[in-house]
């Protein structure tokens, strides 16, 4: 059974840091693109960062030099690195799983088949 969960969320103040994490279970998530999503309260899920299986990455130009995706393909582990924090970065955070999602691709919704419930990541002024 494929599962995804996330977990690291919090509180902290503008310009702390936080850091994500996504354990995936069920397959081999360093096989597959995987991807964070944030979304805002009554918008449409976004894409934050995402990584291919080869390495690539890609960023949102709203996290680019602050947030940093990376994996630990022995702990079936994504992570989120996230600095320099601000309020407006506030959101529920999301992990998803998407195979053989293109780097230009990796902050599109449509092409991840798996998600994870979500962690709240709140920052404030």
């Amino acid at each position: 059974q494929v599962q995804l969960v996330e977990s690291g969320g919090g509180s902290v103040q503008a310009g702390g840091s936080l850091r994500l994490s996504c354990a995936a279970s069920g397959f081999a998530s360093s096989t597959w693109s995987m991807g964070w999503f944030r979304q805002p309260p009554g918008k449409e899920r976004e894409g934050v960062a995402g990584i291919t299986r080869y390495g690539s990455i890609s960023y949102a130009d709203s996290v680019k030099g602050r947030f940093t995706v990376s994996r630990d393909s022995a702990k079936n582990t994504v992570y989120l690195q996230m600095s320099s924090l601000k309020p407006e970065d506030t959101d529920m955070y999301y992990c998803a799983a998407g195979f053989g999602v293109v780097e230009w691709l990796l902050l599109q919704r449509d092409g991840y088949k798996y998600w994870g419930q979500g962690t709240q990541v709140t920052v404030s002024s």
